[in-house]
């Protein structure tokens, strides 16, 4: 159907390309990077780098999962974290966040998270001897969002401590 009213015709291109920019930019290598880092300078881990072949491998296995958006791990060469949501439109920053919120279940003096509670997700974004990620996004056919980081070399080695 096309609109008689060519303002309006306009207006909704203006719209829809503001819609897509403002989530790309929510998503750029430097949307991933940064709050990795702010995690990692936390506890004193130096910064990550980006690194597009670790950036080409996780956007592969990302759009993999556009199918079922399900939280399955690729099981290839690079340490993984993953994140899967429904009902609007996630970002870089939401996937680290809740990564990174599984910090208060890390005990660094045991190395051990709590009880019943995961703390992989988080020593994997601050673990010191990765330092090269990349990461990929995409929407599932479902209408959720996949989002998966990779982590080189990987860490979450039994028996060390990410720092």
């Amino acid at each position: 159907m096309r609109s008689s009213n060519p303002a309006l015709a306009m207006l909704c291109t203006v719209a829809l390309a503001m819609a897509c920019t403002s989530t790309l930019a929510q998503n750029s290598p430097q949307d991933f990077v940064s709050p990795h880092n702010a995690a990692r300078t936390a506890v004193g881990v130096v910064p990550v780098s980006w690194d597009s072949t670790v950036a080409a491998y996780a956007q592969n296995y990302a759009n993999q999962r556009a199918a079922d958006c399900q939280l399955v791990h690729s099981g290839g060469p690079y340490g993984e974290n993953i994140f899967s949501g429904f009902g609007r439109d996630y970002t870089a920053a939401d996937a680290i966040k809740y990564w990174v919120s599984e910090k208060q279940y890390y005990n660094h003096n045991s190395n051990k998270c709590a009880p019943n509670k995961v703390c992989g997700h988080y020593t994997q974004v601050v673990w010191r001897s990765s330092t090269a990620i990349g990461c990929g996004r995409v929407r599932c056919n479902s209408g959720g969002i996949f989002i998966t980081c990779n982590y080189k070399p990987p860490g979450n080695i039994e028996g060390q401590s990410p720092y």
